[in-house]
């Protein structure tokens, strides 16, 4: 008797034994597919792993798959070994990890094919100008039409915001027609518009890149407006000219769209995205069309690094320092660390394109185990922005403003250029505190305060998102003189309107972009170049080009100095520099004031003095010293309880346990456990315990061993724990 070995999402680390269906034959039956098959009282989808001849268990315990959902195995065998290879590196339960590399709708069963429906688009003839311009949601319809000339099914028209009762009426005056979907791939021309002059740094990597045909791994580290979207553009082409695909990750959602419409600008061929705000179904058939060899090109967020393509030409990962690339919870996979991984498998180049690389990347560039491409010179005729740190102790701060500041932005706006203010806060205030007893409105839930946010009026834990009402008396002395602490985006743009009432004053943060549309809205009031202010948090700082502004501000360059965190200067650095990246980018000189209570710190001083890189070479020298990562591994067993205490001494017994019973690797050790910097998150009380190895292989042995001593132990089922390998952070 043959039995089926399933990988099934469950929290156990363990594959399960079924018998197949009744009638069917196991001869033909291939890795990867997926079963339905009964999990306790319910039925769940599994993957094939196997087909075994023997089980551990007899075969009158084993029970029967109900029935097959697929012919064939919905991911390459490339990309299902690499999510098993995945599931073993992160210490997470393979059934799992298998699962989170599908989409949405396979994962429930769906079969895995394209939707039949029907798609509309706009006449050949069609153009804006032929309705009346009253007819504003026929003209926004039409509009969106014009942008898919391969066609658009109505739910994605919805998803849009566009009001698909107008279709008829663009029907009946010849404006806009209906078909039904048909997934071919034609040769079409390559190129939209020209590529742009390389300059000679972006000449020598383009030609190094083109040069690859096979697995190789760059780094392509280029100055904030170096140039380099034009280097990833023509690598692309090159691809694309041998008819094989491109992937390319960028680390937010709202980075998606920009980049979507720059490859569209220059590219005929057809372009998918990829990422959470799309339906279940948009993302299915995104996910085919790459599988199938139809779209050409696929942009995407971190989930995209599982997308099959039909035939792999090369993988982009923009801005790869980012943190977002690491998943934080649950499979806590790092997407840059895959992408190298499957670019080995599918025998094709990566690139690493940041303007602030993370120093594990530029670690192995200096080793020699990446190809190391830089670019210092800005592209065109832009200058780098002159640095300038404003120390601001003894100042008297009008709402978080110095004076020498705000004389600069009105000297900014009046010659008719732009100004950015970076504050990475949101909200009005920090927290809200009373000036008779000195309460503070604190989140029971977490150890951290409340921010307090104008509009609309509420106190908000960004942690755990609990929200509460604004109290109109102390809670602890029933005074009624209760004041805002510290300054946030609300508040700046309050008192930027305040003193610059003749210029708008624009926020962006995550409050004022949830509304569909808001952030392309915002762009493109900015990129009309009349003089404004935009202020802030780091959504601003990633992949935007703003060519008019050309003063930016940085309200609080010190708030990550002094980070309980190691990875604290590295991500303080990168944010200045990336937000600083913003000003000058066209042909107006930049200027950067970073207001700061801490101007003679060293870090900062070697920053705006000698750049990114040595910055890095000082960073790297510390971390060899302290044998931090890159040049150790480690990995963190995190444990967490709604009992204070309990779970730092889960893992003190855990530890002890495991060095009574378990011989350690010579190079592993130990360190904790000991209470997470927040030790109390959405009501759980955390703790965690850090293990170290010089040996990758031998940290990977001992969390192997860690994992099954916990799957077994008593304890370890009145807790919730995890591991995090290669943490982003230790929070």
């Amino acid at each position: 008797m043959s039995i089926l070995r399933l990988a099934i999402p469950s929290p156990l680390r363990r594959l399960f034994d079924y018998l197949p269906p009744e009638g069917i034959s196991v001869e033909n039956l291939q890795p990867g597919i997926r079963v339905i098959a009964p999990f306790g009282r319910r039925e769940v989808i599994g993957v094939l792993i196997e087909v075994a001849e023997e089980s551990e268990f007899s075969l009158n315990k084993l029970k029967r798959v109900k029935s097959l959902l697929d012919n064939s195995p919905p991911l390459p065998q490339h990309l299902f070994k690499l999510a098993r290879w995945a599931a073993s590196y992160y210490q997470h339960p393979e059934g799992d990890a298998i699962q989170q590399a599908l989409p949405v709708l396979l994962r429930k069963g769906n079969a895995c094919e394209f939707q039949h429906e029907t798609l509309w688009r706009a006449s050949e003839t069609a153009s804006t100008d032929q309705l009346k311009a009253n007819a504003i949601r026929q003209i926004e319809l039409l509009q969106l039409l014009l942008e898919h000339p391969q066609g658009i099914s109505t739910d994605a028209l919805k998803a849009e915001g566009a009001n698909i009762s107008a279709l008829s009426s663009l029907a009946e005056k010849g404006l806009a027609e209906s078909f039904q979907r048909k997934h071919s791939h034609h040769d079409e021309q390559i190129l939209h518009e020209a590529p742009l002059t390389l300059n000679s740094e972006q000449q020598l990597c383009i030609e190094h890149i083109n040069g690859q045909h096979e697995f190789a791994i760059n780094l392509l580290e280029g100055v904030t407006g170096s140039g380099k979207t034009e280097v990833y553009l023509q690598a692309i082409e090159k691809v694309l000219r041998q008819g094989k695909q491109a992937l390319v990750l960028v680390p937010e959602i709202g980075l998606t769209p920009q980049t979507v419409s720059r490859f569209k600008q220059r590219f005929s061929v057809p372009i998918v995205a990829l990422h959470s705000n799309m339906t279940d179904r948009q993302r299915l058939d995104a996910w085919l069309q790459a599988r199938e060899g139809i779209a050409r090109i696929i942009i995407g967020t971190r989930s995209a690094i599982f997308t099959p393509m039909k035939a792999p030409g090369i993988i982009i990962i923009d801005e790869e320092h980012d943190a977002s690339f690491k998943q934080q919870d649950g499979f806590r996979y790092s997407a840059r660390d895959l992408s190298v991984m499957r670019a080995r498998d599918e025998k094709i180049p990566v690139i690493l394109g940041s303007a602030t690389p993370s120093l594990e990347t530029l670690h192995n560039a200096i080793e020699g185990r990446y190809h190391w491409l830089r670019m210092t010179q800005r592209a065109g005729n832009s200058a780098p922005p002159e640095f300038k740190l404003l120390d601001i102790r003894q100042e008297n701060l009008s709402e978080g403003l110095s004076a020498p500041l705000i004389n600069a932005i009105r000297k900014h706006l009046e010659s008719g250029t732009q100004v950015l203010v970076f504050l990475n806060r949101r909200g009005y205030s920090p927290t809200l505190t009373c000036h008779d007893c000195g309460w503070i409105a604190d989140c029971n839930r977490c150890d951290a305060h409340m921010t307090l946010h104008q509009r609309p009026p509420h106190l908000h834990c960004h942690h755990c998102d609990k929200q509460a009402a604004i109290p109109q008396r102390c809670p602890e002395c029933n005074s009624d003189q209760l004041q805002p602490v510290g300054v946030g985006t609300e508040r700046s743009e309050q008192a930027l309107k305040a003193m610059f009432p003749d210029f708008p004053v624009i926020r962006v943060d995550r409050d004022s972009t949830q509304r569909k549309n808001a952030m392309q809205e915002i762009m493109h009031k900015v990129n009309t170049g009349d003089p404004c202010i935009l202020v802030g948090t780091q959504m601003l700082a990633k992949g935007h080009h703003f060519p008019k502004v050309t003063l930016v501000a940085i309200l609080n360059a010190d708030s990550g100095l002094f980070s309980a965190d190691f990875r604290g200067m590295e991500r303080t650095a990168q944010l200045i520099l990336q937000v600083a990246g913003r000003a000058g980018r066209a042909d107006h000189p930049g200027k950067v004031l970073m207001q700061t209570y801490h101007a003679d710190h060293p870090t900062l001083q070697t920053l705006v003095n000698h750049g990114y890189c040595a910055f890095a070479q000082e960073e790297l020298h510390n971390r060899k010293m302290a044998q931090l990562p890159p040049y150790t591994h480690y990995a963190l067993l995190r444990a967490e309880t709604s009992t204070q205490g309990r779970a730092e001494s889960f893992l003190a017994a855990i530890r002890q346990q495991l060095e009574d019973d378990m011989l350690l690797p010579h190079d592993a050790s130990w360190i904790g456990p000991f209470p997470s910097p927040m030790e109390k998150r959405a009501g759980m009380h955390r703790a965690q315990l850090m293990i170290y190895a010089e040996n990758r292989k031998s940290l990977h042995q001992l969390l192997a061993n860690l994992c099954w001593y916990l799957e077994q132990n008593k304890e370890s089922r009145k807790v919730r724990w995890s591991i995090d390998v290669d943490p982003a952070d230790t929070f």
